[in-house]
C-alpha cells in the first residue's frame, strides 16, 4: 500500500504545531492493479496524488507511452458521475496514453481513493476545480507542454468538462463523452420532465427534510436486479455496473450511490451557461441509441448557436464554431462509449469497439499543437 500524507490547509497562520498534526490526513493507496481493465504493454503506469483549491488530495492514476522522450501533450480525464478511475476513465487515459500522450485519470472529491468527507458528495464549484487542480498537476509534470493540455469528460463529467473549458484558457481541447447535463437531469429530471416549478419546490422540500432525518443516507446505486420491464437504459447500466464488465468495490455506481443530499447544489445550478463562449476546440461524442444523446446534442447546439430547446437563457453565437464537433456514433448505447461494448451480456462475446479511440486521438493531436 502506498500511503501520503495530507495536510489540511490552518485557517490561522499562527496555529501551533499540534493544531497542524490534528489536521493530518493519510491518504492511502493500493499499488495493486484492479482496473475493471487489462494493464496495457504500450504505456507506463503509477499512481500518484494532487491537490485542489479547496484543500482537498485527489488520487489518480498517471499513464504514459513507454520510450516516450521530450515533452509531450497531455490530457486530464474523469467520469462517469459516481464512477471512479479503476472504470471508464482509465480506460481512457491509458488509450490516449498507448497514443502518444500523458494521460492522468482521477477519483473525483470525496470519491473513490480521494480525500473529502462526507464520503460520495459533490458540488459544482469543487468538481469544476478537480478537472483545473488536473491541468495545474499535469502543467508541472517535467514530460508535459503546459501549452499542450486537454480535457475528457465521461458521462455527468462530460458537463464538467465543458464548464472547466468555459472557465480556464489553459484547456486547449475538450471531449465530452456520452455526456449528462448533471445540473439539468437533477433539477428537471429526465428529459425535463418535471421541468416545472411545483415539481422543483416538492424535491427541494424533500430535500431540506433529508438534511435532519438522515443527512449521510446514500441512494442512486445501480439497482442489484432489474425487472424485465425496465427501461433499456437501467439494463445499459447494469450490464456494465453490477456485472463483471464494469464493477468496482469503490464505485458509487456499482454500489450504494451517492448521498442524498450530495447533489443538492447541483439541483439549484445550471453548469453551461457560458460555454457558447469557449474558443478552444471541442468534441461532443455521443451514441445514437443513447437515452441521454439529448445532453450532448443540446449543449452542442447551445455551445455554437447560443441557444437550445432545453436551455432558458440565449446567448451570442460562439465566436470559434468552427473547432467544434458533434460525432454520433451509430448503433452505440450510453454505456457503449464507456468500453466499447460488447456483443453479448456482462461483457461476454466479442467487444464491438464503440469507442473511436484514433479519432479522439486525431482529434487532439490537431488540437494540442
Amino acid at each position: 500500500m502506498f500511503v501520503t500524507t495530507v495536510f489540511m490547509a490552518c485557517q490561522n497562520k499562527n496555529c501551533d504545531k499540534q493544531t497542524k498534526e490534528n489536521m493530518k490526513q493519510e491518504l492511502t493507496l493500493t499499488q495493486e492493479w484492479d482496473k475493471v481493465f487489462p494493464l496495457s504493454k504500450k504505456v507506463n503506469h503509477k499512481k500518484v496524488t494532487f491537490e485542489t483549491q479547496y484543500g482537498l488530495t485527489l488520487a489518480a492514476d498517471l499513464y504514459t507511452p513507454k520510450d516516450a522522450k521530450g515533452k509531450l501533450a497531455a490530457i486530464a480525464v474523469s467520469g462517469p458521475f459516481g464512477a471512479t478511475k479503476e472504470q471508464s476513465s482509465g480506460l481512457y487515459a491509458m488509450k490516449m496514453a498507448e497514443r502518444g500522450f500523458v494521460a492522468l485519470a482521477f477519483d473525483p472529491s470525496y470519491t473513490g481513493e480521494s480525500s473529502g468527507e462526507p464520503r460520495r458528495t459533490a458540488s459544482p464549484d469543487i468538481n469544476t476545480e478537480d478537472f483545473m487542480a488536473a491541468v495545474d498537476f499535469l502543467s508541472k509534470q517535467d514530460n508535459v507542454d503546459a501549452e499542450k493540455i486537454g480535457i475528457i469528460g465521461i458521462c455527468g463529467w462530460g458537463g464538467i468538462a465543458l464548464n472547466a473549458a468555459a472557465a480556464d484558457t489553459r484547456i486547449k481541447a475538450t471531449v465530452a463523452s456520452t455526456m449528462y447535463d448533471m445540473t439539468r437531469v437533477s433539477g428537471n429530471d429526465y428529459n425535463d420532465a418535471f421541468d416545472v416549478e411545483e415539481a422543483r419546490h416538492k424535491n427541494r422540500e424533500n430535500l431540506s427534510k433529508q438534511r435532519l432525518a438522515d443527512p449521510n443516507a446514500m441512494a442512486g446505486g445501480v439497482l442489484d436486479t432489474v425487472p424485465p420491464q425496465a427501461p433499456n437504459f437501467v439494463h445499459d447500466y447494469y450490464d456494465y455496473y453490477k456485472t463483471p464488465r464494469g464493477y468496482h468495490k469503490r464505485s458509487g455506481n456499482s454500489n450504494d450511490g451517492w448521498r442524498v443530499i450530495g447533489t443538492k447544489a447541483y439541483s439549484n445550478s445550471r453548469f453551461l451557461y457560458y460555454i457558447n463562449e469557449i474558443r478552444s476546440a471541442v468534441l461532443v461524442m455521443h451514441g445514437a441509441d443513447a437515452h441521454s444523446r439529448y445532453f450532448g446534442e443540446a449543449a452542442y447546439k447551445y455551445m455554437v448557436e447560443g441557444k437550445a430547446d432545453g436551455y432558458k437563457f440565449v446567448g451570442e453565437p460562439n465566436p470559434n464554431p468552427e473547432n467544434k464537433q458533434l460525432l454520433i456514433i451509430p448503433d452505440a448505447s450510453h454505456c457503449d462509449l464507456y468500453d466499447g461494448g460488447y456483443e453479448e451480456k456482462a461483457g461476454k462475446g466479442q467487444p464491438k469497439n464503440m469507442i473511436p479511440w484514433d479519432t479522439l486521438a486525431e482529434f487532439f493531436k490537431k488540437n494540442l499543437k
